[in-house]
């Protein structure tokens, strides 16, 4: 096993496999839902959507409370093993985590025939009853909207410019690059703050309503 527990890829692709096998017996062969059934694609969006989100929001808290807190703690010679190897690695899978993850939110609440209303807080739903399921799933996709951008419009930009990802930044001054570094620190601290109350709302709307 060694050999095959040494290889992410392996490793990687094979538990997909395997999570994907899972849905379809336990969908198709157990439940009996076919391809065509909204049903089965509520689950396949709902994994992924799960899976995608721990790779963003599982880096977003390794960068605030590894990363960041522990950086002045290593020596000046040994801190571009970080910054040039395991950071920008880092921000790969963070910003492609959070790009998935939007998108796959978006298309489980289209799934689920609530989109509309959940981006309008309830307002679309009849005017006389707002749904309290839309107003609170929609709090939290707002929060992860927020934190989405921030990601990409914000902490990526940042982050290019203090790492000088690409070697597109070495011209930058020393002030300025680490301007965008803590410009990048605070927005990646703010979405720590947004991530708590966003899956109180996620994970509420799914169960207490």
């Amino acid at each position: 096993m060694a050999w095959f527990l040494s290889n992410l890829r392996y490793v990687a692709w094979t538990a997909l496999a395997v999570g994907a096998l899972f849905l379809i017996y336990f969908a198709m062969g157990v439940a009996g839902y076919t391809f065509g059934d909204g049903a089965f694609w509520e689950a396949a969006l709902r994994w992924g959507h799960v899976l995608v989100a721990i790779m963003w929001v599982g880096h977003l808290y390794y960068f605030n409370f590894t990363q960041i807190p522990n950086m002045p703690k290593i020596p000046d010679e040994q801190k571009p093993a970080v910054t040039k190897v395991i950071a920008p690695a880092a921000l790969y899978w963070f910003r492609w985590g959070a790009m998935l993850t939007l998108i796959t939110g978006l298309l489980l609440a289209w799934n689920q025939g609530y989109l509309l209303q959940a981006l309008t807080l309830g307002a679309a739903d009849d005017p006389a009853f707002a749904v309290p399921k839309h107003i609170l799933i929609g709090i939290g996709m707002w929060l992860a909207i927020a934190m989405w951008f921030n990601v990409w419009f914000i902490i990526w930009p940042n982050q290019q410019k203090a790492l000088n990802i690409g070697d597109r930044y070495a011209s930058l001054e020393p002030a300025a690059k680490a301007a965008a570094g803590k410009t990048a620190m605070l927005f990646s601290r703010t979405n720590t703050f947004l991530s708590v109350p966003m899956l109180v709302a996620m994970t509420g709307a799914s169960t207490l309503f």
